[in-house]
C-alpha cells in the first residue's frame, strides 16, 4: 500500500524521475506515506469497534490523518505540492478499499450456536448465526463457536466446546459477540471493563479532561465572531432569548444548566411534572421547531455554546448525552443501573448519538443505555477517535442528525 504513495505521482510527472529530485515532491510524498501509516495504525486500533469496516467510516479516518500531517505541514512551514497530496490521498483511499474488499471476500468465518443459556438473544442481531443441533465440531475452515458459557451446558455440549479450543476453533461468550456487533452492552447487570473494575481509566479522564479545555481555548477566538452572527440571527429569527438555558444530570449525578442556541419557538413553561417531562421530549419534527432551528440542529450549530460548559467542567466534548433533569429523574425510577451512566462526563457528542440519534420514549432509552454501557467499559483514546470521525460524517451530511 506504501507504493500507493509513490507510484501514483510517478505516473502524474510522467514517470520521470527527475521530478523526484525538487524538494516539494519529496516533501508531500514522505507526509503522504506519514499519513498512510497513521491510518493504517488507526485502522489497526479502531477495527474492534462495530462498523468501521463500512465504507463510510473510511473516508473520515483518511481525511483525518491526511488533514493532520497537512496540519503539521503548514506548522513548520515545509515546501509541499497539494497536487501530490490530492493524488496519493485518492490513491490510498482507493487502493485501501480494494484490499478491503477482497479481504471481505476471502472472511470465510460463520458462527455456530450452541443451545442453551440465552444463546437465543443473538437472534436480534444484525448476524448470520447458525445453530448446532448435535454436539459435533464444524468440518470447515472459519468455524467459529458461540455460547452462554455461563449456562449449565450438558456434558456432550462442554466436551465440544473444550475440543474446540484443543482443535483452535475461536470459542466466544455470547456477549462478547452481540457488544462486537452491536456496539451495545446488555443491561441485566453492571458490566466491569477491560480491568475488571466498574471505575472507568482515571487516567485518560484526566487527560480527556485537559484536552477538552485545551480545545476549547484554541477554537473559542476562532470562532467567537460566528457564535456572534448566530445569536443575532436567532434573535431576528423568532422573539425570545438567543440562547436556551436547561437543567440537565451531569458528571456523577450533579445537575447543571446546559446552555445552547435557541431553536424553538418561546412558550409559556409548564408547571407539573408530567408536561415539564412531556416538554423535554422534543421530537425531530416538532413544530415549534424554527426553519434557522432546524438548520442548527442538522448540522449541530446550536451545540457550540456548549464549549463554556466544558470550560465548567460540566460536560465533555465526548459522552453520553446529558438528559434533562426531568427526564433523567424518569428514566432512574424505570431502569436499573441507570445512574450508572453518569460515572463519565457527558458529552456534546457520544457512541449513542452516532449510533442511534436522539431518543425520548422508555423503550428506545434501554437500547440508548446499552450504547451507554459500551462507550463507558470501552473508554479509550481510540473510541473517541472513531465517535469523532462519525460526528463529522453526520454533521457533512445530516444523516443521523436529530
Amino acid at each position: 500500500m506504501l507504493l500507493g504513495s509513490i507510484v501514483p505521482p510517478f505516473l502524474y510527472f510522467g514517470a520521470k524521475l527527475s521530478a523526484f529530485e525538487n524538494p516539494t515532491t519529496q516533501n508531500s510524498i514522505v507526509a503522504s506515506i506519514i499519513a498512510l501509516v497513521a491510518r493504517i495504525f488507526f485502522a489497526r486500533r479502531v477495527n474492534i469497534y462495530p462498523g468501521v469496516k463500512q465504507l463510510g467510516a473510511i473516508l473520515p479516518t483518511f481525511i483525518a490523518s491526511f488533514g493532520a500531517v497537512a496540519l503539521a505541514i503548514l506548522a513548520f512551514r515545509f515546501d509541499y505540492s497539494n497536487q501530490v497530496l490530492l493524488i496519493n490521498f485518492v490513491a490510498s483511499m482507493m487502493v485501501y478499499i480494494g484490499v478491503m474488499s477482497l479481504a471481505t471476500k476471502a472472511d470465510r468465518s460463520i458462527f455456530y450456536a450452541v443451545p442453551g443459556g440465552r444463546i437465543r438473544r443473538l437472534a436480534n442481531v444484525r448476524l448470520i448465526v447458525h445453530e448446532l443441533d448435535t454436539p459435533a465440531l464444524p468440518g470447515h475452515e472459519g468455524a467459529i463457536i458461540v455460547a452462554d458459557l455461563h449456562a449449565d451446558l450438558d456434558d456432550s455440549w462442554e466436551r465440544l466446546l473444550a475440543n474446540a479450543a484443543l482443535e483452535g476453533v475461536p470459542v466466544f461468550h455470547f456477549k462478547q459477540v452481540y457488544e462486537a456487533a452491536t456496539g451495545k452492552v446488555w443491561v441485566e447487570h453492571l458490566s466491569e471493563n477491560s480491568f475488571g473494575s466498574l471505575l472507568p481509566n482515571m487516567t485518560f479522564m484526566r487527560l480527556k479532561r485537559l484536552f477538552d479545555g485545551a480545545v476549547v481555548l484554541v477554537l473559542l477566538p476562532l470562532l467567537i465572531v460566528p457564535l456572534i452572527v448566530v445569536a443575532v440571527l436567532v434573535k431576528l429569527d423568532s422573539p425570545g432569548p438567543a440562547l436556551f438555558r436547561q437543567e440537565r444530570v451531569g458528571f456523577r449525578g450533579r445537575p447543571f444548566k446546559v446552555m445552547k442556541f435557541r431553536t424553538m419557538r418561546c412558550e409559556d413553561p409548564a408547571h407539573c411534572m408530567e408536561d415539564r417531562r412531556a416538554a423535554a421530549m422534543t421530537g425531530e419534527n416538532d413544530p415549534c421547531i424554527t426553519k434557522l432551528g432546524a438548520f442548527l440542529r442538522r448540522t449541530r450549530i446550536d451545540e457550540l455554546p456548549q464549549m463554556f460548559n466544558i470550560l465548567l467542567g460540566h460536560v465533555s466534548w465526548i459522552g453520553p448525552r446529558p438528559e434533562a433533569l426531568e427526564l433523567g429523574n424518569w428514566y432512574q425510577k424505570e431502569i436499573p443501573f441507570y445512574d450508572y451512566r453518569h460515572i463519565v462526563r457527558p458529552g456534546i457528542t457520544g457512541w449513542a448519538q452516532v449510533n442511534q440519534g436522539h431518543v425520548t420514549e422508555l423503550a428506545d432509552i434501554e437500547h440508548k443505555l446499552q450504547y451507554d454501557f459500551y462507550y463507558i467499559k470501552n473508554f479509550s483514546y481510540w473510541l473517541d477517535f472513531l465517535i469523532l470521525m462519525r460526528t463529522a460524517r453526520v454533521v457533512l451530511t445530516g444523516h443521523g442528525a436529530k
